[in-house]
């Protein structure tokens, strides 16, 4: 059995995408909270006619991380749940916070993995595919790791200038970088 723990606050309906190639053996937990609750009229359209087994799980905020913390509670309450029995588990996720998580369940011969979507989507390789990206605009390689992380850590155009003007603490390199990676983040929110 696949279980698919959908971190929605992070991927948004991006990271429903592939919904219509799960099976009635799969079961879908999405987590949500007061700050990702929509669906489209679309994604709404293709949760009903999916043959997966779909709960969500509104989860409490006002602190940081609280929807990772709750995901991954409810992670080990299903492999134990699950105990002896071959399941596998993804967590969809653009958040690399989760590869700790991942990591510890593999030591344990525990099938977890990091997706960022349902399709299947490797996280490490959207890492990889965004660093070629970000090294075709950022001349300097040694920040290229840091501006990649922010892209990747933040879910807003704010939020990454704000990282790179206090990692840089140069007002013109970061607003330099900043200016360059714009096309890459064009997805983000704020302007």
């Amino acid at each position: 059995m696949n279980y698919y723990l959908v971190d929605y606050e992070n991927v948004k309906s991006h990271g429903l995408d592939g919904i219509t190639s799960l099976d009635s053996s799969d079961v879908l937990v999405i987590f949500y909270s007061e700050n990702a609750d929509s669906l489209t009229f679309g994604l709404h359209r293709r949760l009903n006619e999916s043959k997966a087994k779909i709960s969500y799980q509104k989860v409490d905020v006002g602190t940081k991380n609280a929807l990772d913390f709750q995901l991954a509670t409810y992670l080990g309450y299903l492999v134990r749940d699950n105990e002896g029995q071959e399941s596998s588990y993804y967590i969809v996720t653009k958040d690399q916070g989760f590869t700790s998580l991942v990591n510890y369940w593999k030591k344990r011969k525990i099938n977890v993995s990091l997706i960022v979507d349902l399709s299947g989507r490797d996280v490490q390789k959207e890492k990889n595919d965004l660093r070629v990206q970000v090294e075709k605009v950022v001349s300097d390689q040694a920040v290229v790791d840091i501006v990649v992380k922010y892209i990747q850590q933040y879910k807003t155009k704010l939020g990454i200038n704000n990282a790179l003007a206090k990692q840089f603490k140069d007002s013109k390199k970061a607003s330099e970088i900043y200016n360059a990676i714009k096309p890459l983040i064009a997805d983000k929110k704020g302007q």
